[in-house]
């Protein structure tokens, strides 16, 4: 399997594509919420399904199950073909993968931020960000 070179963003290029992830990871989110909806709900009926007649329903909510599923795995791989990494769906987290003083970081953005504002080390994670400087 041939390995693609790793994309690193400049603070420009991945302030560039907050419209767009934006728009996406506002899509996820909701798709994941309604996707746990369907688990707890599946849960819920499934011990149950075939002894009170309610195979059907048991299907319709595996279903709609894979058909969300299907949806998600889409979009975050439409992500991930940008270059971006997806780090948390339920707060809409990502990193941009960059290069800062000649060695690699993140640039991390939230959906519910304006801008790309922060980044952090490879190993820090979402506590270890700072601000970026202007």
């Amino acid at each position: 399997m041939e390995r693609r070179s790793r994309r690193y963003f400049t603070v420009e290029e991945a302030r560039a594509l907050v419209p767009r992830l934006r728009d996406i990871l506002l899509a996820l989110q909701s798709e994941k919420r309604e996707l746990d909806r369907e688990l707890n709900e599946l849960r819920r009926i499934a011990p149950l399904a075939f002894l009170n007649g309610s195979a059907q329903k048991l299907q319709a909510h595996e279903e709609r199950i894979a058909t969300l599923v299907r949806a998600i795995r889409e979009k975050v791989r439409a992500v991930h073909e940008l270059g971006v990494e997806v780090k948390d769906l339920d707060m809409g987290l990502v990193d941009f993968p960059s290069l800062r003083d000649g060695r690699e970081v993140y640039l991390c953005w939230k959906v519910d931020e304006p801008t790309v504002a922060f980044w952090h080390e490879l190993d820090a994670g979402f506590r270890g960000r700072q601000p970026l400087e202007e």
